[in-house]
């Protein structure tokens, strides 16, 4: 017998909800029975957030570093992209503070990538549409038609490994905490960042020591982004094909705490078994070895 010839199996959110209501012995009867499912399932993605790092949700982000002058350079970055839509950028000054003349919110300005766009540093507050923007060192003026977005960077889970980049070689940076951050006696000293400390806040940011030297240094980093959200019936999981039992089992066991609770220990025992083997297979594989540390190291 000839096989499909096919291998693009997948199922879309009603298909992923019905497996998982039959799995509960449930049908799936009204509107409700799909909204609250759905719901489940984004937080079941929310919950895989904090089981480790799911390689198809690996990005690389490339970030131009800005420098205003020898004595004032932007240190803190957005781990993300903040895109804001001007009437003109082209008197605007890269590395200097805009204000909303509404709203008195500030950011700095990293990049100009067009004359109608600036990427900027998280706002201090939302700028209202249609106000009027100034540059602090250029004393420029434009308009700024709506508060930039922040769901690039508020996807941000992790960082994973971080280099700066000049004139085509990359250095890597090592990470440091909030306290070893704060103890750095002159935070704005210029020159090549050495370490970064990643403040995983809602809208998470990147801040760099030393701080830029230039505005062409690249701060390049691979950052762990969360899994996009079931919105709608017809919407297919942000997930690779391996994932899908471990996603219906997960859901089934989601269900069955809200509507059969008999099965629970069941269901939750085969999502754990099946979420195991996926993640242990979710990995790099590259060879691998082991080296003694030296404080270690004992002479007898």
């Amino acid at each position: 017998m000839a096989t499909s010839g096919s291998s693009d199996f997948n199922l879309n959110a009603a298909d992923l909800v019905e497996e998982a209501f039959e799995r509960c012995g449930l049908e799936l009867r009204t509107g409700y029975d799909s909204r609250t499912a759905r719901r489940s399932l984004n937080l079941l993605f929310a919950d895989w957030a904090n089981k480790g790092v799911h390689l198809w949700k690996v990005e690389q982000v490339t970030q131009t570093l800005a420098q205003l002058s020898t004595s004032s350079a932007v240190g803190t970055y957005p781990a993300g992209t903040i895109t804001a839509t001007v009437g003109a950028s082209t008197n605007l000054s890269v590395g200097e503070t805009i204000t909303g003349g509404t709203s008195g919110t500030t950011a700095s300005i990293i990049t100009k990538p067009s004359s109608t766009t600036i990427t900027v540093t998280v706002p201090s507050g939302a700028f209202t549409a249609g106000e009027t923007i100034t540059g602090s060192s250029s004393a420029a003026n434009t308009t700024i038609s709506a508060d930039p977005s922040l769901t690039d960077v508020q996807s941000t889970v992790d960082l994973l490994s971080v280099v700066i980049r000049r004139d085509s070689v990359d250095q890597q940076i090592s990470p440091i905490g909030r306290a070893e951050y704060l103890h750095i006696p002159n935070k704005t000293t210029q020159g090549r960042a050495s370490q970064y400390f990643f403040d995983r806040q809602i809208t998470p940011t990147i801040t760099i020591w030393q701080v830029p030297e230039n505005s062409t240094d690249q701060l390049i980093y691979n950052r762990f982004v969360r899994i996009q959200d079931i919105d709608t019936a017809v919407n297919n999981a942000d997930i690779p094909f391996r994932f899908l039992p471990c996603l219906v089992s997960g859901l089934a066991y989601y269900i069955a705490m809200k509507r059969a609770q008999q099965l629970v220990p069941v269901l939750k025992a085969v999502y754990d078994e099946e979420l195991a083997i996926a993640l242990s297979e979710d990995r790099e594989k590259v060879a691998y070895s082991m080296v003694p540390s030296a404080s270690y190291t004992r002479v007898t």
